[in-house]
């Protein structure tokens, strides 16, 4: 007596086979793909990012937040102008040459990060930005000291910008976007996300337009490098940093927005 089902077509047990076995693989990636997406998310809700992607509508105070708040702006951008100030008066007012400018220009960068993180750990809040910030100076400073030239200052921002390039370029490649990751584990979406063909869409949107963000800082800043223009290189670098990351969150929101219901926006 026959199967009620058939004969087996020839290769159809081996197809069967062949998808029982991925199915493991799959379940494996999934796993190692949220815990990254978990721990990358946990990172974003401390900065307030998990706030500001469940605004039903665009809250300034919340965008302020997600970009560290005013004193976090003054960390970032205040040591970078001061050392273009500094350096770019003893040189074009004072009459020194770029040797003698970048001592003093270094000093008062530094110097003024050290102030904000003593700040912060007088003030017992949290240290971790400014901290990050400060160490990030004094690697700068001391590779631009090391080399004699100014504008190796902003050197590490170029391999910076480069490895968050090329990471989200490859999370592109492997089908696994780096800010859907993000956006859903924000939206408490975990993974599912990857199976809903318009939330797949938009994580791959959002993925290029942050890879368009790093790779238009170097687009702009490293031919500025390369032409010893230091005052074009530092301006550009400012302009590029927090203006430019709360655009492309702003654009983030809408996306965002746009693909989450109410509900999801607004759950805790």
């Amino acid at each position: 007596m026959t199967d009620a089902t058939g004969p087996s077509r020839p290769g159809e047990d081996e197809r069967s086979d062949a998808a029982t076995d991925d199915q493991p693989a799959a379940a494996e990636a999934d796993a190692s793909a949220g815990e990254f997406g978990r721990q990358f998310a946990a990172a974003a809700e401390k900065s307030g990012l998990g706030a500001l992607a469940r605004d039903e509508k665009l809250s300034g105070r919340d965008l302020l937040t997600a970009v560290g708040g005013i004193r976090g702006i003054l960390e970032a951008l205040l040591p970078g102008l001061v050392f273009l100030v500094v350096y770019s008066g003893l040189t074009s007012f004072a009459g020194q040459d770029a040797q003698a400018a970048l001592v003093p220009a270094l000093a008062a960068s530094v110097g003024l990060a050290v102030v904000f993180t003593v700040v912060r750990l007088v003030a017992k809040g949290q240290p971790t930005q400014a901290i990050a910030g400060l160490v990030g100076v004094l690697a700068s400073a001391a590779l631009a000291l090391w080399s004699g030239d100014a504008r190796d200052n902003y050197v590490l921002g170029f391999f910076t910008n480069a490895a968050y390039a090329v990471a989200l370029l490859v999370s592109l490649l492997v089908r696994w976007p780096a800010i859907g990751l993000i956006v859903g584990f924000l939206m408490g979406d975990g993974v599912a996300w990857r199976h809903d063909k318009r939330k797949y869409r938009a994580a791959q949107i959002l993925t290029l337009v942050w890879i368009g963000l790093f790779v238009a800082r170097l687009a702009v800043q490293v031919p500025f490098y390369l032409v010893d223009n230091v005052e074009a290189l530092g301006a550009t670098r400012l302009l590029m940093g927090v203006p430019l990351y709360a655009l492309v969150l702003v654009f983030s929101w809408l996306v965002v927005r746009a693909i989450y219901p109410s509900s999801a926006r607004t759950a805790e």
